[in-house]
């Protein structure tokens, strides 16, 4: 092998000179590069990294306002907070256990907790993402802890506070959650309503609609007037920033937005009479329960009920209550799926239904006033007397009387004190003959049913509670919508051959319907003109028409609230009553039907429930009701009204009226007005203020007497 040269060792030698300056030249190129990058990261954008590297080691957390209070009509409390122990996760941290430490913290927490891990697991998704489940997934901030157990007991709290090491990434502190004190034991729960968790849903609209007093933790009502003033009542969340470590620790507070309590909402509710209106309720149902019917020899289902205390000329709602109820505490925390089932159960009688305002009934012989009034109003006047036989023929079936006998040739007066149905049944097939006996003619003219939607009937009243019911008037094109809607459905049947699962009513039925279903016939005039057939009213509609009798013709939308005031004692809005509508009729009609309903109450179908009552002193108007419904006992009504307030009470299934309701009306009474025995002392009075009228009744020249002037004997608004 040849050495090399003197000519070739220099020329390697420059060639690695040059590889080295070249090495050389990148690494100081390179440092020039790092140099100028951190000189960019320090000087330049030193300020701004430095923000960013703060705001991540700060987090937001929501700090949620205590819900506004609920009170009645003296102050009293019927809805309030109090604090409550809830145990919550930290994600962050029990994310960065391994799979075996975070089973084992979670099935700790299920075991003190009385709850499943499966729960607590679904509770720690977040809503929206793969595997949340909605009404249980957490829907809110990411860096706040999820809470998965509320209104624990306090030792379990405990216990989780004194032993950490064993529950990692959970903490346990108090919260505010809704309690009832219940003044006078009143439960109030269709009345009050209830909260749950912000759906996905509502948070969405929330956000798009700038609403800020809402987040993704809020709970927000869900029925009555929690639901109807939650605005007011919810108030704004504050927010609280704290310093975590690179673990997700918290360090300290960083700054906070304080809560702003929400304001607190009045009711026209009176907790003493509420109280007496439920206790009322309870007992007759019971009693009902077991009372045996002596037309079919069982005992009265009496499967629900409602009672209705209004201020007659106001419509404001003093006292309301329906049967079944529920306990509103059983929503605190959250309800649990057995419970939810039971709200909703028909076995159980359906508890989360208000009859009040949401209960579909027929109104029977209270609804017989207003057909006075229709009546009255068209071609027949207070002198006309008709047969109160014991039955009125039509085609070829008998309709009679319910709970009359036969009375002859009587005044319209009369038929209200007796509660005659076959006086009312000649002029409803009057009507029908005269005007409607076309049954083609859907647009036939019927004064009862124009009656009937004049007093506000077959439309919702306006109560500030959400979810009232329409009620119905079953005229004549009701009757051909139903038609359309049915007809295939028992044509179907009436095609076919009869089976066994048919019975013979029912395939004869499906064959009339079939075929001629559409009519509204005589059977259907008459049975409206008595509160009968397919009409059905709340008892919310019925109260509030009743009002109108005693007001002289002003259909009120009924109301709760009475007005918001915030934390600070400042009244932010005031609710007045609204008037909806008003009855156009002569004052002498209103008096000749007032006289009529007193002649109910002193000598009528009420009157062997009032006896001894000091009715010179405090005049009550009232009516009975016995509505028959087919496959079911009767349902029970009496209405009654003074010059300050109606009272009405229905039990479905319960009997006759005033045989069944008659006790529980007395005693409403009684509280009202501070009535014991024959006497009637005012200092007893549930409601301050209430005594009886100081005026008699005016007689006008023809000789109809006028209800009272309204002497305002009763300090409502000073209450």
């Amino acid at each position: 092998m040849r050495a090399p040269t003197r000519g070739e060792e220099a020329t390697g030698t420059r060639r690695s000179r040059l590889r080295i300056v070249v090495i050389q030249a990148l690494v100081l190129s390179l440092f020039a590069t790092l140099l100028v990058r951190l000189y960019y990261l320090q000087v330049v954008t030193g300020e701004e990294y430095t923000a960013q590297a703060a705001s991540q080691s700060v987090r937001d957390i929501v700090v949620q306002p205590q819900r506004g209070l609920i009170v009645d009509d003296m102050g009293r409390p019927l809805v309030t907070n109090r604090t409550a122990w809830v145990v919550s996760v930290d994600r962050t941290l029990l994310g960065r256990m391994g799979g075996r430490d975070r089973r084992e913290v979670l099935n700790r927490v299920a075991t003190v907790t009385g709850e499943e891990r499966g729960t607590l697991e679904k509770r720690l998704v977040t809503c929206g993402d793969e595997g949340s489940v909605s009404g249980t997934c957490w829907n809110g901030s990411p860096y706040q802890p999820v809470p998965v157990a509320t209104d624990v007991e306090r030792g379990v709290a405990l216990k989780i506070l004194e032993q950490p090491e064993d529950y990692p990434a959970v903490l346990a502190e108090q919260q505010t959650v809704r309690a009832y004190p219940r003044p006078y034991g009143v439960n109030l729960a269709h009345v009050l309503g209830y909260l749950s968790p912000i759906t996905e849903d509502e948070l969405d609209q929330a956000e798009s609609d700038g609403d800020a007093s809402v987040n993704g933790a809020s709970s927000v009502g869900r029925a009555g007037v929690e639901k109807q003033y939650d605005a007011w009542l919810r108030g704004m969340p504050g927010y609280q920033s704290v310093a975590v470590d690179s673990m997700g620790r918290v360090l300290g507070e960083d700054s906070e937005t304080e809560a702003r309590p929400g304001d607190t909402l009045v009711t026209s509710i009176d907790a003493r009479v509420q109280g007496v209106v439920e206790e009322q309720l309870a007992e007759t149902i019971k009693t009902a329960r077991a009372t045996t019917d002596t037309v079919t020899g069982r005992r009265y289902a009496a499967d629900s009920g409602a009672a209705i205390v209004l201020e007659a000329d106001t419509g404001r709602v003093v006292a309301m209550a329906s049967q079944p109820t529920y306990d509103p505490e059983v929503w605190v925390g959250g309800i649990s799926d057995k419970e939810l089932a039971t709200l909703y159960s028909e076995a159980a009688g359906t508890p989360l239904l208000g009859r009040a305002t949401q209960g579909q009934f027929a109104p029977g012989s209270t609804w017989k006033p207003f057909m006075t009034a229709g009546a009255l109003s068209n071609g027949y006047d207070t002198d006309q007397l008709l047969n109160c036989s014991s039955a009125f023929r039509v085609g070829n079936r008998d309709f009679k009387n319910y709970e009359s006998g036969a009375y002859g040739y009587i005044s319209f007066a009369k038929a209200l004190e007796v509660s005659c149905n076959t006086f009312f049944y000649r002029i409803g097939y009057d009507y029908w003959r005269r005007l409607g006996s076309d049954v083609d003619d859907v647009d036939a003219r019927d004064p009862l049913v124009e009656a009937a939607k004049d007093w506000g009937f077959g439309g919702e009243t306006g109560i500030d509670l959400p979810g009232e019911a329409s009620g119905r008037i079953a005229d004549r094109q009701w009757k051909r919508d139903y038609y359309e809607s049915m007809k295939d459905y028992y044509c179907g049947i009436s095609k076919k051959p009869q089976d066994a699962d048919t019975s013979d009513f029912v395939y004869k039925f499906a064959r009339e319907f079939c075929i001629e279903g559409f009519a509204y016939r005589a059977g259907d005039a008459v049975n409206f003109a008595i509160g009968q057939g397919d009409t059905i009213v709340t008892p919310l509609q019925l109260a509030r028409a009743y009002g109108a009798i005693a007001n002289g013709g002003t259909l009120y939308e009924p109301r709760v609230a009475k007005a918001v005031v915030d934390p600070d004692g400042k009244v932010l809005r005031t609710i007045d009553p609204e008037v909806q509508g008003t009855v156009d009729l002569p004052e002498k009609t209103f008096g000749y039907i007032d006289q009529a309903l007193a002649g109910v109450t002193r000598q009528g179908t009420m009157s062997w429930r009032m006896v001894g009552f000091p009715l010179e002193e405090v005049p009550i108007r009232s009516k009975t009701g016995s509505a028959e419904v087919y496959g079911k006992q009767s349902t029970s009504w009496v209405a009654s009204y003074s010059e300050d307030y109606v009272v009405v009470m229905m039990v479905s299934q319960g009997g006759t009226g005033s045989g069944t309701s008659g006790p529980a009306i007395r005693a409403i009474w009684e509280a009202l007005y501070g009535v014991e025995g024959d006497q009637v002392r005012p200092a007893q009075a549930a409601i301050p203020g209430t005594t009886p009228p100081t005026e008699l009744p005016t007689f006008t020249r023809d000789g109809s007497v006028l209800p009272p002037a309204r002497s305002s004997s009763r300090k409502k608004d000073q209450r």
